[in-house]
């Protein structure tokens, strides 16, 4: 385990990764459903609250694992193992979703004790990996350790802070602080004790497949919501509009992420990797978050959420907004500008999506409101196939006759 070659030609997921990432599809399916009934209830704080504190746990896990594997996948026994490992803590921190919301909404405390025991069984895997990277690769063995360090500290402290059962309030106020340790443990030891071998073209290709796998939520909304139709009317042509509208939201916001070319960037701006790959947690949320949207729709056609229709198409709607401004924010963050294309883009799709929530207002029916929410990606798809690839292209090659890559 001496580090693979960041330069390798090929360099593609491997089958592991990609079982690896199945369990995540398990862990958001139960945040997505948690927060969506406390939301079509009207319980607004334990759905963000709780929906947040999930998203966070989950896309930390993925994100510690699939950089670690960049740079040091050696596929043999050992390194299976741990990641079995990793992948069994993953389905335990989902197991401990429910009783932590439903604690959020009734309890003096959080329930979090499945969670934490998912996420040290987790990190327990992953430490261990670090620990050999720092045996059998000298040369790095500071920023291995330094990884493996920060790791075994926010374990520890997130064991005790569970065994303290605090307050709600205080448990998040010190999980803030774990959260920072967390975070800070990758910076420093990236930026300050040489890092490690990682691949960006292996990287962005992972983080756009976790991208797919988190839009599989926004389809799952899309059928909870086609359902609801069917349950109540039957197949009309409402229940047309409402499959359309969801797989085509579904498909623009696929499209638009991939118009991005993430590789390339990484690959030219490797030293500003750590805002695009923190970034991601806001852009994988909102995803989850736009099939929260959805599956609310889908209990309001049923009459089981009690909220208005603005109210409704906002829960899908604002998530879109979030994930929009999130995936141009990470265009910025890499090549360190403001593009005024994607400015007007952003407010092009900013329009679409108020005529929606303005029709909602108007008690127009949901389904034509959840159409013309799917016309939202289309301004940055006809943009980018009419002017924006040739656009980022010349970014490119700007950045290649400036600097070298690194």
């Amino acid at each position: 385990m001496t580090g693979r070659d960041p330069h390798e030609e090929h360099r593609a997921a491997t089958p592991l990764e990609l079982l690896y990432d199945l369990t995540f599809v398990v862990a958001f399916g139960f945040a997505g459903n948690e927060a969506a009934h406390f939301a079509a209830e009207g319980h607004w704080r334990t759905s963000l609250v709780g929906f947040s504190f999930a998203m966070f746990a989950v896309c930390w896990a993925w994100i510690q694992n699939t950089w670690f594997a960049s740079a040091y996948d050696t596929d043999d026994w050992i390194y299976r193992l741990s990641t079995m490992v990793q992948m069994i803590g993953v389905l335990v921190l989902a197991l401990g979703l429910p009783p932590m919301f439903e604690s959020l909404e009734h309890g003096a405390h959080v329930d979090n004790a499945v969670m934490v025991l998912g996420y040290v069984i987790m990190r327990t895997g992953l430490v261990a990996l670090w620990l050999r990277a720092a045996r059998q690769d000298p040369r790095r063995r500071r920023c291995a350790l330094t990884y493996a360090i920060s790791l075994v500290i926010a374990q520890f402290g997130w064991i005790a802070l569970l065994l303290a059962e605090t307050s709600v309030g205080t448990m998040f106020a010190v999980a803030g602080v774990l959260i920072l340790i967390e975070l800070a443990g990758p910076v420093i030891a990236e930026r300050r004790l040489g890092g490690t071998p990682w691949h960006p073209h292996h990287i962005a290709e992972r983080y756009a497949l976790l991208t797919i796998i988190t839009l599989g939520e926004v389809i799952l909304g899309t059928v909870a919501a086609v359902d609801a139709v069917i349950r109540v009317d039957g197949w009309t042509v409402e229940t047309a509009l409402v499959g359309f509208a969801g797989v085509g939201l579904t498909f623009g916001m696929w499209w638009m992420y991939f118009v991005l070319p993430y590789g390339e960037l990484l690959h030219q701006y490797r030293h500003r990797s750590f805002g695009w790959g923190y970034g991601h947690l806001f852009l994988f949320a909102s995803l989850v978050a736009t099939g929260v949207g959805l599956h609310v729709a889908a209990l309001f056609i049923e009459d089981e959420a009690h909220l208005s229709t603005l109210t409704v198409v906002a829960t899908t709607a604002v998530p879109l907004v979030v994930y929009v401004i999130s995936l141009y924010s990470l265009y910025s963050l890499l090549t360190r500008q403001i593009d005024p294309f994607h400015i007007w883009l952003i407010a092009g799709t900013g329009a679409v999506i108020a005529v929606a929530l303005v029709m909602a207002a108007a008690d127009v029916p949901i389904a034509a409101c959840l159409l013309v929410l799917t016309l939202a990606p289309a301004v940055t798809v006809v943009g980018y196939e009419l002017l924006g690839h040739r656009h980022v292209a010349d970014v490119i090659s700007r950045a290649h006759a400036e600097q070298p890559a690194g």
